[in-house]
């Protein structure tokens, strides 16, 4: 496990929610906060013994795992709760938790069931933690900073997982208008868009391994290299600083360059 010790203290005394915590993006976005000087990071997730077992790594002084299933919003709002109960506020909130399309999902096949389903959590738990965190930092008087995970296919079409693509082109929508609408109160939302990262999740979804992921996808992107949960960690952490105090409605694409669409030869 990587070091915990604060270092470039970007997030000094900041107190920071990251839901979806527990593994990939979420856990090396826990870490980054951690390492740069967090007064107390929340991990909130439904896989608990990872969730602890991370808390326990940074130390119970400093981080917390709180069980929270993002389609429930009463849980959602107890998690906020408990968090501004347990450290006096909330700054930060990376709202991270999703899930993949259960099928093909194919527009002439599609299971709208599932849809809802998937919808559920990654745009109304989306919904549910931004609303919540909000109306803390508003009671709170906290200027704070709310990031959302969309992803780079939003911007993209396929022949597949359509209801994937539909609900994170939702939250770049959800991420506008909560913009708009929380700036008044000093209250920064955006996006962070990750490529094919070789998360768990990812890799479930293909049906292959970490290795496989990063080498069937190594060649597409644009930068030379493969792109890793690190990377996505540190554009959220630019997100939750003060280096990012003017940044407002964006939508941060980090993906190495994978979804330039070249001039054919």
């Amino acid at each position: 496990m990587a070091s915990t010790k604060p270092c470039k203290n970007k997030v000094q005394d900041k107190v920071a929610i990251v839901t979806g915590g527990a593994s990939g993006i979420g856990e090396a976005t826990v870490l980054a906060l951690a390492e740069n000087g967090a007064r107390a990071v929340v991990i909130a997730d439904i896989q608990d013994e990872k969730g602890q077992k991370l808390a326990e790594s940074i130390g119970t002084n400093r981080s917390t795992y709180i069980h929270c299933d993002v389609a429930d919003e009463n849980q959602v709002k107890s998690l906020v709760e408990s968090t501004v109960q347990l450290f006096g506020h909330l700054d930060v909130i990376f709202c991270n938790a999703g899930i993949a399309s259960f099928g093909e999902q194919n527009v002439l096949d599609f299971d709208l069931d599932l849809c809802d389903k998937l919808f559920a959590v990654n745009v109304r738990g989306t919904a549910a933690c931004l609303k919540h965190a909000a109306r803390a930092m508003v009671d709170g008087g906290v200027k704070g900073s709310v990031i959302c995970t969309s992803s780079a296919a939003a911007n993209m079409a396929g022949d597949r997982f359509t209801d994937y693509i539909m609900s994170k082109s939702g939250v770049l929508a959800l991420m506008k208008c909560a913009s708009y609408q929380l700036g008044e109160h000093g209250i920064r939302v955006n996006c962070v868009s990750p490529g094919l990262v070789a998360t768990p999740l990812t890799c479930k979804t293909l049906e292959m391994g970490v290795e496989e992921v990063e080498n069937a996808f190594q060649s597409c992107y644009y930068l030379k290299g493969v792109l890793k949960a690190k990377h996505i960690a540190d554009a959220v952490l630019f997100l939750a600083s003060d280096d990012s105090e003017f940044v407002t409605g964006q939508n941060l694409i980090v993906d190495g360059g994978f979804i330039f669409q070249g001039i054919p030869k």
